[in-house]
């Protein structure tokens, strides 16, 4: 009592207080950069605790313990894991499965998968389970012509109510298990969250299927209007090699089987030309075939396996293609008038030599030429589709020949990786999933494998480390050390266990469940599990009752971290790229927090989380 009272009189206190204020308006107010309000924040308070210093106040290695946290570290690692899985296009398989069944039945699908994600993220950590499925999501919003931010933020949502379900959900249950049994001797169970727990995750899924999507912000991809996607067809030339993939296939119903929507128009087999239909043909080594296609479905013809686009490099000429670990690009280029292309062939040219990169095909308004790629002439107004490497794409920005289109220029994933990346993820799974090794540990190594086995450059990698996430939560970390140290928080718990107790337990419990969870959303869920969990238990014994329910009401309002982006790391996972702003979690997000604090508070009152005296 008397170290409240010493503290409501402190002036510093209710200056930390302020501040922790101020710094929500200003990321809720989205008039300066999220980097700028961070690093005021971070300097705010150093200065403050330089100038006005007690003894046992945080000095400056302590205010920035936040940047060396292993849950940072861990956010920042699983950014370069991703950015591999990205580059190399190591989900595009299981992409394509899920898009399958996706057109078919499209909303199936959706529930099926959240379906997997909650039944997943319940028992191991949710972390990885956010880094394997933003990708898929991500595809699944393109095909819908939509933007991830209608995918991205329910998909951490329902990995954290997943998360209230079991003793292992979340590393904050486990905290508050361990300070349980420290306070009391006895620790939580494995599904003593599971009742209460299910309860609140059902409400919270209701919200989110009918409630959320009204909610969430459209950030549109910046890329979607200008990626080349449109039904204009390209004249491209696959070759065919002794290990290809259409090696040996032959025609079903005229069509060929990897050859969907692709429209052959020309077989070149040595000097005789194979015209369609195509009824008795087999393709063999050597062929040379003509095809006529939309740039999205040859972008998605080099995506599928990684022999597509060995043999595009191959048949570039020894040494000429793009290598493992430089970024490849897909762009068009028009022949300008006056060009020195004009009336040249395309194999007399040697784009390949000249420009560093690899003509996939040209497209023609005027007519519909079926000829070899090499023997084309081009004309001015032809529009080239070039591929290589994204540096070659710079210096063809310098060619007074072409004109680069930019709008039209889109990464391409080297799918050459493929595989060691998609053994790098699940490794990085496993080992968390299974605690082999911490998570922190597991996704660091993953992030130096990715760039250890090619699938990243340093460069790549590097461009992965989101710096407005590392000083948002830096910056978090350090608000949390300067409310503890001032005693914010500690007068907080103790006001609500003092104001509230003569009430009731459930009264007390609903205050401190409401207090808990919005400190969760302002510091970060493990510390308000460790900060409230012995006064929970306190409060229990003072007043005679089992102090498990006390336990499970700080387990469950330290898991409502919805309001903001800071309360959970899958929050900060999904925040680049669903492209949400601060202001996005608290409007969204906000709304949840307050229905599962009363949903909690309906629960105590009508027995569903009984409230029992202590026994013994």
């Amino acid at each position: 009592m008397e170290d409240q009272l010493a503290a409501l009189m402190d002036w510093r206190m209710w200056t930390v207080l302020l501040a922790v204020c101020a710094a929500i308006v200003f990321y809720c107010w989205d008039r300066f950069a999220l980097e700028l309000v961070s690093g005021a924040i971070i300097c705010a308070i150093l200065v403050f605790f330089h100038v006005f210093q007690r003894q046992g106040d945080p000095g400056a290695a302590d205010i920035l313990a936040g940047f060396s946290n292993p849950a940072l570290i861990t956010i920042m690692a699983l950014l370069v894991v991703g950015q591999g899985i990205f580059h190399t296009g190591a989900l595009e398989g299981p992409t394509r499965t899920l898009l399958a069944m996706f057109d078919v039945r499209p909303k199936v699908t959706i529930l099926s998968l959240f379906a997997l994600v909650f039944l997943v993220s319940a028992f191991i950590n949710n972390t990885p389970v956010v880094v394997m499925f933003i990708p898929i999501l991500v595809a699944i919003a393109a095909r819908m012509n939509g933007a991830p931010s209608a995918f991205l933020m329910p998909l951490s949502f329902v990995c954290i109510l997943a998360g209230m379900t079991t003793q292992i959900g979340s590393s904050t249950n486990l905290l508050v298990s361990d300070a349980l049994k420290d306070a009391s001797g006895i620790g939580l169970g494995f599904f003593d969250p599971l009742w209460p727990g299910g309860i609140l995750a059902g409400v919270g899924l209701l919200y989110i299927l009918f409630i959320l999507p009204k909610l969430l912000p459209r950030h549109e991809e910046d890329d979607n209007a200008g990626n080349g996607s449109t039904g204009k067809q390209y004249i491209a030339q696959i070759e065919i090699h002794p290990d290809h993939p259409l090696a040996g296939q032959k025609p079903v119903a005229g069509l060929f089987p990897d050859l969907q929507d692709i429209t052959v128009r020309m077989i070149q087999r040595g000097q005789d030309s194979l015209l369609p239909p195509f009824d008795d043909v087999e393709l063999r080594p050597g062929d040379e075939v003509i095809v006529a296609a939309t740039r999205k479905r040859l972008t998605e013809l080099l995506s599928s396996r990684p022999e597509f686009v060995r043999g595009v490099i191959r048949s570039a000429g020894p040494n000429d293609g793009p290598t493992r670990g430089e970024r490849l690009a897909l762009a068009e280029a028009v022949v300008s008038p006056g060009s020195r292309l004009i009336g040249r062939t395309v194999r007399q040219i040697g784009f390949r030599h000249s420009a560093g990169t690899i003509l996939l095909g040209v497209q023609r308004r005027s007519r519909m030429v079926r000829a070899r790629l090499g023997e084309i002439r081009l004309e001015a107004g032809d529009v080239l589709l070039m591929f290589g490497s994204s540096d070659a794409m710079t210096r063809l920005r310098a060619d007074r020949d072409v004109l680069l289109m930019e709008w039209a220029t889109s990464d391409l994933p080297d799918i050459r990786k493929a595989a060691m990346a998609r053994l790098i993820l699940l490794g990085v799974v496993a080992c968390a999933a299974t605690g082999l090794l911490p998570i922190v540990v597991a996704s660091v190594a993953g992030a130096v494998g990715m760039i250890a086995t090619g699938c990243l450059n340093v460069r790549q990698a590097a461009r992965a480390v989101d710096l407005k996430l590392f000083l948002l939560i830096g910056s978090a970390f350090a608000l949390g050390a300067a409310l503890d140290a001032s005693g914010g928080a500690g007068v907080i718990a103790g006001s609500v266990v003092q104001v509230f107790s003569p009430l009731g337990p459930v009264v007390l419990l609903s205050a401190l469940f409401l207090v808990v969870m919005v400190l969760t959303n302002v510091l970060s869920n493990n510390a308000t599990a460790i900060l409230f969990t012995p006064i929970a238990v306190g409060a229990a014994g003072q007043a005679g009752f089992d102090p498990h329910i006390f336990a499970l009401t700080v387990l469950f309002a330290a898991n409502t971290c919805f309001a903001t982006p800071i309360g959970y790391q899958t929050n900060l996972l999904v925040m680049a790229p669903g492209k949400y702003r601060f202001a996005d979690f608290l409007r969204a997000g906000g709304p949840l927090s307050v229905l599962i604090w009363l949903t909690f508070t309906a629960c105590l009152a009508f027995g569903f989380a009984p409230v029992t005296p202590a026994l013994g």
